[in-house]
């Protein structure tokens, strides 16, 4: 290992080069840069990679989740389970529909839902389930399935795109899976977002949400014998389509998640061995059968057996040029919840504790073995 001095470790960088580059080229000088064949060619990739029959590109995982839950039917009146620990998109969402989210603490062990509290918060008006992969790892689908069979699964594999459960890979869990690449995932494409499902008039319905309503697509209306004539809207849709160009970074991204997480895992179990003997620190749990994706690395610190309090090991951190984040947020100490349904803090018990106590550290496809070692070294140190 090279001499300790200052580094700068980002939380995480986004891997591309030449390739994602030279992607560009094609859709700049069709003049095809909207949604079109190099969507489509991601989109076919994706359904493949990840063994469901139909991918559907967006804008961005929040959409993705919009239009999954419109597209089940879900509207006023209903409600909506979702883990208390997530990215507060996974609640927005519920509520873009006017329905209501109904909070469900979480597994502090794993940071996903709480099976055995899924039944005391369902009522007559529960439609659906958001299971949140959070930080690439795979909530127990299989079992909300097994146990309450008629909710709508609604997959939030933000983080998750390469994970799996016992072998088949999220988004194929539930009746719709919601991808992101946003800079901070395994793969990128700036903004962007992916659904995924099995189910054929789900996915016919999704492909008109996600572009106002249209009956068939741009790229078939000016593909087709009249592209003059403007297709028949038969319902209210959005525009939540991706682009052309994001959609010919993301086929060489996708090309290279498999890589990308294998080298993950690799120093996710280096970092694992390092520091099991940092008595204040929990590092990941993985349950055998489960494939993390790996997109975050989150701790959670025993401030009983710690001597200094998370914010300070993070503020200690960053001042090594280590940059570190909280796991995510507890959405219901968020001020909008926690005023709307007048929801107190201690009300879910382990989103709370992961919401004060977690800690992301630096895990990303730039990162040298000096770098691992050096975080290593400055968590070590914290006596």
């Amino acid at each position: 290992m090279r001499n300790m001095e200052k580094r700068n470790i980002p939380i995480s960088i986004p891997s591309m080069g030449e390739e994602e580059w030279m992607a560009l080229k094609g859709p700049i000088e069709s003049g095809w840069i909207t949604q079109g064949p190099k969507v489509r060619e991601f989109e076919k990739m994706f359904a493949e990679r990840h063994q469901v029959k139909y991918a559907l590109a967006v804008s961005n995982c929040t959409t993705a989740l919009h239009l999954a839950l419109l597209a089940c039917g879900i509207g006023k009146g209903d409600e909506v389970l979702v883990p208390a620990f997530t990215w507060v998109s996974t609640a927005n969402a519920v509520m873009y529909c006017n329905a209501t989210p109904v909070f469900v603490d979480i597994n502090p062990m794993t940071f996903n839902i709480d099976i055995d509290q899924i039944a005391s918060k369902i009522t007559g008006r529960t439609k659906a389930i958001i299971p949140v992969h959070l930080f690439g790892l795979c909530a127990d689908v299989d079992t909300i399935k097994l146990k309450f069979p008629d909710l709508k699964i609604v997959e939030d594999g933000a983080c998750a795109a390469g994970a799996a459960l016992m072998g088949r890979p999220a988004g194929s869990l539930g009746h719709v899976g919601c991808f992101s690449f946003h800079p901070r995932k395994s793969v990128t494409t700036g903004e962007g977002g992916m659904l995924t499902t099995n189910d054929e008039s789900l996915a016919k319905r999704l492909d008109m949400l996600r572009n106002h309503g249209a009956s068939v697509s741009e790229e078939q209306r000016h593909h087709g014998p009249k592209p003059y004539i403007l297709p028949a809207f038969d319902l209210v849709g959005y525009n939540y389509r991706m682009t052309d160009l994001q959609g010919a970074i993301g086929t060489i991204q996708l090309s290279k998640l498999d890589r990308f997480i294998d080298e993950r895992h690799h120093w996710a179990a280096y970092y694992t061995e390092a520091l099991k003997e940092i008595k204040w620190m929990r590092t990941p749990v993985v349950p055998a059968d489960y494939k993390h994706g790996w997109q975050s690395y989150v701790t959670f610190i025993d401030e009983s057996k710690s001597p200094m309090k998370r914010n300070d090991i993070m503020e200690l951190l960053q001042a090594k040029g280590i940059a570190t984040r909280p796991g995510t947020h507890a959405v219901h100490m968020l001020d909008f919840y926690a005023r709307t349904f007048n929801i107190q803090p201690m009300d879910f018990p382990g989103a709370f504790a992961a919401d004060q106590y977690s800690m992301s550290i630096p895990l990303h496809n730039k990162m040298t073995k000096d770098d691992y070692d050096y975080v290593i070294m400055a968590l070590k140190s914290i006596k």
